[in-house]
């Protein structure tokens, strides 16, 4: 039976269904623990669920089950080990194991730029979809979670129908993620809405039963939880669409940075005026170094790349603008070091030889270790390839910065960071970073000189102290 489209219930009424497994409610696994099956899995064990994560990396399986989350991620590493050993959780690498536990299967795994262009990378999706189909046994439910161009879930459900017996009878469904670095498990226990993009009854019960742990918490703290159930492509197109206008947000702000550098404003001050209107609203309008991380930027070029593939690339044309003011900000920190340090910029940049330069921040933003894409990290590059010894401190990311861009030096503080510095270069906004005393660092440092790249210091405090100030579009 297909279901109307679109719908949106405040407060869900959906008929019942019977897991395939018997069991009172559904099974869940999770395919893929990185950091989005990881953070679900954990967080769906906090439900009340029996959950099992899965995952071909058998290291990072013996990390999860002994009680070690890989990742940063604020509070999740109390709710892994309780839900351990409450026995409602549990990781594993035998896909047959998976198959037959699972009553809904969520696909959890990577979609990475490809190599060779702008699209997505969908060969984790294929592998993961593919392995787990052959081995099921029993009617399920398998759903999509990661990021995908539109039209992917058709294509799982022909991946699925050509790789299942026709009797099992299994179903596709699509469910996109909205987590936040740094705020995940919230995002997880208490979602702003959850979209799911269904063609059938079954698959729409299936998947309330599987999120009425989230809806029963809401109840329990008088909220609501809008529940969006649409179609394939709808679905598919809203975390794209998310992104895309949060990167716009963030670009928008960068350009009027620039138009504030070239006519003397003060682009916080410009944020805040214009963040009044309710229609604009002041989130995501800080304008620094831009954005990063793993979703943002791949996002929106594989974006770009499905609507060109689909005869509608001039309606996406922007997002490229978007994507080349972003990658401005980070030069523009070069220049602005420059300006502070004497030196000229010729053909190829600034050089910087001779010269010690601290970074602080390698992160894309705080409260995260993922420095995949981060704009931090490829300024200390940048700034290291012009001839500059640069010398990093990130509270959380340092290791996987090292192991990232292994040529740099990585401190184990801000003060051996900025020992003998000509020049300070805030890139994250870590509150260790905002809070930190400058009449203390400017002890330390050569040059009381700070370039401050996300416009996370207070200015008048630093100039006070000595310092020689420059933000991201101020005066």
């Amino acid at each position: 039976m297909t279901i109307p489209y679109p719908t949106i219930q405040p407060t869900p009424a959906i008929a019942a269904v019977t897991p395939p497994s018997g069991a009172p409610r559904p099974r869940v696994t999770f395919l893929g623990t990185g950091y989005l099956g990881a953070t679900y899995a954990i967080c769906y064990a906090e439900l009340g669920y029996e959950v099992l994560g899965f995952d071909v990396d058998a290291d990072k399986i013996a990390m999860l089950n002994a009680g070690q989350v890989p990742i940063h991620e604020p509070g999740l590493d109390e709710l892994l080990r309780r839900n351990l050993a409450a026995g409602r959780l549990r990781f594993s690498t035998d896909i047959a194991e998976t198959a037959e536990f699972g009553d809904v299967h969520f696909i959890c795994v990577g979609t990475p730029q490809r190599a060779d262009g702008m699209g997505a990378d969908l060969s984790y999706v294929e592998a993961s979809v593919t392995s787990l189909a052959q081995h099921l046994t029993r009617k399920a439910l398998i759903v999509g979670k990661s990021t995908v161009p539109v039209g992917t879930a058709e294509w799982v459900e022909q991946l699925v129908g050509k790789h299942t017996p026709h009797d099992l009878d299994v179903e596709v469904a699509w469910s996109p993620e909205f987590l936040q670095e740094g705020f995940a498990v919230d995002d997880v226990l208490r979602p702003n809405r959850i979209v799911v993009g269904v063609k059938s009854e079954w698959a729409n019960g299936m998947l309330y039963a599987a999120h009425k742990g989230v809806f029963d918490l809401a109840a329990t703290e008088d909220r609501e939880v809008p529940l969006v159930v649409t179609d394939f492509s709808t679905a598919e197109l809203v975390k794209v669409a998310a992104n895309a206008f949060l990167a716009t947000k963030i670009s928008f702000i960068n350009a009027m940075a620039e138009v504030c550098e070239a006519s003397g404003g003060d682009v916080t001050q410009l944020a805040r005026a214009i963040g009044y209107d309710p229609r604009i609203g002041n989130r995501f309008l800080q304008a620094g170094l831009g954005f990063g991380g793993a979703c943002l930027p791949k996002d929106i070029r594989a974006f770009q790349a499905r609507a060109q593939e689909l005869g509608a690339g001039e309606a996406l044309r922007f997002l490229h603008e978007v994507d080349l003011i972003n990658l401005r900000r980070r030069t523009r920190v070069l220049q602005l070091a420059a300006d502070l340090l004497g030196r000229r910029s010729g053909p190829a940049g600034p050089d910087f030889s001779g010269t010690r330069i601290a970074v602080l921040g390698a992160t894309f933003k705080p409260n995260t270790d993922d420095v995949r894409d981060a704009p931090a990290l490829a300024v200390a590059a940048l700034l290291q390839k012009a001839g500059a010894d640069v010398h990093v401190y990130d509270p959380q990311g340092t290791e996987n910065a090292r192991r990232a861009v292994p040529e740099l030096t990585y401190e184990a503080s801000i003060n051996e960071a900025v020992s003998d510095a000509d020049l300070v270069c805030v890139l994250t906004e870590w509150a260790d970073f905002r809070n930190a005393d400058p009449v203390a660092l400017g002890e330390l440092v050569k040059g009381r000189k700070v370039v401050d790249g996300r416009n996370c210091l207070d200015p008048a405090l630093w100039t006070q102290a000595g310092w020689e100030y420059r933000g991201m579009g101020r005066p």
